[in-house]
């Protein structure tokens, strides 16, 4: 079978507040990416998660969606709004983190750059943030079962940070095999100074598989200073590879200094699945009201098609993805942007720019 009649099935999770707004402005763009693209149409596998799980199967992550994903290789997922759920459906994981920890998602990759058009506080920024999501100082993530958070008395709490070998060797590989395929460059960021043992592993692990990749120049720095550099000179940096905490507070940052954390693209994969899946929240004051800013998922979702063009070596979903983040980069630098960006037009307007400007592609 050629590349061109090769189905391509992808899972959809709304989800909750502006994410069936925003999922389903996605499902759009792909669509008419892969037309323009000359490929079969996908098909869309949709899937309850959040509130439409709790209504339909009475939790929040239903066995029946996890089922259905675990017979998938894709899936773009909105955000949730744990917050507003009723008490009984808080007291696990919440719904995003609850499919990564299932399936192993154990890689985040989080994408920073600025585009033409949008107002941001960094210029000359095009790098990548590579987060090791199973362990590190999440609590939650970081047992096989419970949590490593815990109250021994009123007056006392503990937090447990785990990090172990297999876990920083495969973040390590993965972030030097991308470094490979963007600059050569790579900053292992860690905080060995206060934490020896544990961060200092990270560190020393990372450098140990740095010596299989001699053509990526490779460095390291403490997260604090990183956070400062990050702010003064972040076109000094390509990839990034961190810890769990660390990942998820520079990329925030780093976000910001692109112009929004509207504009905050993130895949979570393992060696098999992809979950794209905006760094922002679910922003219940916004459902409705088609003010959400799409940009995060959309360029979420071609991350997700690059990563599967790489896996499933279908080069056509490649250029998918490239045609996407052209497109969407095109209408930011043509002045269409949602309000938080600082424009005016709503979710669907600033959809039907980048579905149009994909035909120029």
């Amino acid at each position: 079978m050629s590349e061109s009649d090769t189905r391509t099935r992808l899972g959809l999770l709304e989800g909750d507040g502006i994410g069936p707004e925003i999922v389903r402005a996605t499902r759009d763009v792909v669509d008419e990416a892969f037309a323009t693209t000359g490929l079969p149409p996908v098909e869309w596998v949709v899937l309850p998660l959040g509130h439409a799980g709790i209504e339909q199967y009475g939790s929040p992550v239903p066995e029946q969606t996890l089922a259905g994903l675990a017979e998938l290789d894709a899936w773009i997922m909105g955000p949730h709004d744990s917050a507003s759920y009723a008490p009984e459906h808080r007291a696990g994981l919440p719904p995003a983190g609850a499919v990564r920890k299932r399936f192993g998602l154990y890689a985040n990759i989080r994408p920073a750059r600025t585009v033409e058009g949008v107002r941001s506080l960094a210029t000359d920024m095009d790098l990548l943030i590579l987060r090791e999501n199973t362990e590190g100082l999440y609590a939650d993530r970081n047992m096989a079962a419970g949590s490593g958070e815990f109250q021994p008395s009123r007056d006392v709490a503990l937090s447990v940070g785990v990090f172990t070998r297999a876990a920083i060797e495969r973040i390590a590989h993965l972030g030097f095999e991308i470094a490979g395929e963007r600059s050569k460059k790579l900053t292992v960021v860690h905080k060995a100074n206060v934490l020896p043992m544990t961060m200092g592993m990270f560190r020393d692990i990372c450098y140990e598989v740095a010596a299989q990749y001699p053509e990526i120049e490779v460095n390291d720095e403490h997260v604090d200073a990183a956070a400062a550099h990050l702010v003064r000179a972040p076109g000094d940096y390509d990839v990034i590879v961190t810890e769990n905490l660390f990942g998820d507070i520079l990329s925030d940052l780093a976000g910001e200094l692109s112009g929004s954390l509207g504009m905050a693209a993130s895949v979570n994969c393992s060696d098999t699945q992809i979950m794209a899946q905006a760094v922002h929240g679910a922003a219940p004051t916004l459902a409705g009201r088609n003010r959400a800013n799409p940009v995060a998922l959309f360029n979420s979702a071609a991350a997700m098609l690059h990563w599967m063009s790489r896996t499933h070596h279908y080069s056509a979903l490649r250029r998918v993805g490239d045609r996407i983040e052209h497109a969407v980069a095109d209408t930011l630098r043509a002045g269409v942007a949602t309000s938080d960006l600082g424009g005016l037009a709503s979710t669907s307007e600033f959809t039907e720019q980048v579905r149009a400007r994909l035909h120029r592609w």
